[in-house]
């Protein structure tokens, strides 16, 4: 399952995440237990593009709790998805973030793969790689957080996959789905297409725990994932 928690990982490194880890972590150990979290818990990121917000969400106990929103430097393209390769714009949905997409060399400082193409864009025959949250303050397509700012957000990601958390999710929204934020947009084209995210959207804010999504029927079928999901060897 996409958060669980298995054995311990060795993730990529290089000597530049090692300095940044060496010096990140007592900061963000204080942080997160003046807040009672652990470093190295598995992790949620939200991320909401019309008001440049990414959220970053630890397991405390059964649920999910807000550790710290951080300001996107920028991001490329508008409102909607990304359909196709060199259209300059940023991805909408529901993705997932391995080891492997790890990339402690990115010459953006520090970087992970959002894994798009996705089985939800593959469906509609949507092309693009290397889609990225990094450190800097351009983006192409990517989430661009400047250096500073990444680095809390991968030496957070590197903990959690490193101490077991198999995969962490990535939800990317337009804005808070909200009723009021739908009807404001209602004139768009993407309005199915996002009341179809605005499931997952409403599920977490029920539960505080991210949603079980997968692809069927070229939608998004998003249920209820209990914690044990990301507890269970």
């Amino acid at each position: 399952m996409p958060s669980r928690v298995t054995a311990q990982m060795e993730t990529p490194s290089s000597p530049n995440s090692l300095e940044v880890r060496e010096r990140i972590t007592p900061e963000l150990e204080q942080l997160m237990g003046e807040k009672g979290l652990d470093l190295g818990s598995p992790i949620y990121i939200r991320i909401f593009k019309e008001s440049d917000e990414l959220e970053m969400w630890v397991l405390q106990g059964t649920v999910f709790k807000l550790l710290k929103t951080y300001t996107i430097c920028d991001y490329s393209g508008n409102l909607g998805p990304k359909e196709k390769e060199g259209d300059k714009q940023s991805p909408e949905g529901f993705y997932h973030v391995g080891v492997s997409q790890l990339n402690p060399w990115s010459k953006f400082h520090l970087a992970f793969d959002l894994g798009y193409p996705n089985e939800y864009d593959q469906s509609f025959g949507r092309t693009g790689k290397a889609l990225m949250i990094h450190g800097r303050c351009s983006s192409v397509g990517c989430f661009a957080m400047t250096d500073y700012r990444m680095e809390e957000i991968y030496t957070l990601a590197d903990a959690a996959l490193a101490n077991g958390q198999e995969s962490f999710a990535v939800h990317i929204f337009p804005f808070r789905m909200t009723e009021t934020n739908m009807k404001r947009h209602a004139k768009s084209s993407w309005q199915g297409f996002w009341r179809n995210l605005k499931e997952g959207y409403d599920l977490f804010e029920k539960t505080l725990t991210p949603p079980l999504v997968t692809v069927g029927s070229y939608r998004y079928i998003v249920r209820p994932a209990g914690i044990e999901l990301a507890r269970t060897p």
